[in-house]
């Protein structure tokens, strides 16, 4: 369980921040700004869900929660000494990735065909989506090129990848199921 009982601790004045196994880092590092990113696409998520209502309400909470598995999982660093922690550190795993593909076939399956790209925007709902779908694909831009560096839990990476389609098909559940969607025009205003 945890307990927060003092915000401030002044360990980061320094520039530094802890990392889920102790070790001190820069705020700067690769590693920080990904998690960083994982935790602004959850402020997101937070943001639409004050549109949100019922089936979708849940999925965006289950998100959320994914969420913070996932920056407790960006955190961790050095998989192969997974065992050797005092408890098991908590990775992202490939049921999470199915339930997001399950969501995304059931909602998608209400859909038309897309004939052209679509606009952000449309309903408030729809348009925080869109917002949550560009974050959540810096936070997957930013957890590669992590991956470049540094060992992480591939499933991390796939989560993010589908997690931006999620957001997109469900923007246009929120736009009336698609009929709401704002088409772009190419050249339109030349």
């Amino acid at each position: 369980m945890v307990v927060l009982n003092k915000i401030y601790t002044k360990t980061g004045d320094a520039g530094e921040t802890a990392l889920g196994n102790g070790a001190r880092v820069a705020k700067h590092s690769m590693r920080v700004i990904a998690y960083g990113t994982v935790d602004e696409t959850n402020a997101a998520v937070g943001l639409a869900r004050i549109h949100a209502e019922g089936l979708l309400d849940e999925q965006l909470a289950r998100i959320q929660n994914d969420l913070f598995d996932l920056g407790a999982d960006l955190c961790r660093p050095d998989m192969a000494r997974d065992h050797e922690a005092e408890y098991p550190p908590l990775r992202m795993v490939e049921s999470q990735v199915k339930r997001l593909e399950a969501e995304i076939d059931e909602m998608n399956a209400r859909l038309e065909p897309l004939r052209s790209f679509i606009l952000p925007g449309g309903s408030a709902l729809a348009a925080h989506l869109h917002h949550c779908r560009t974050v959540s694909r810096r936070a997957e831009r930013l957890s590669v090129e992590l991956a470049t560096m540094e060992d992480i839990n591939a499933h991390a990476v796939t989560y993010l990848n589908r997690l931006s389609d999620w957001f997109f098909v469900a923007s246009r559940i929120a736009n009336d199921e698609g009929r709401a969607d704002v088409l772009w025009v190419p050249g339109a205003n030349r």
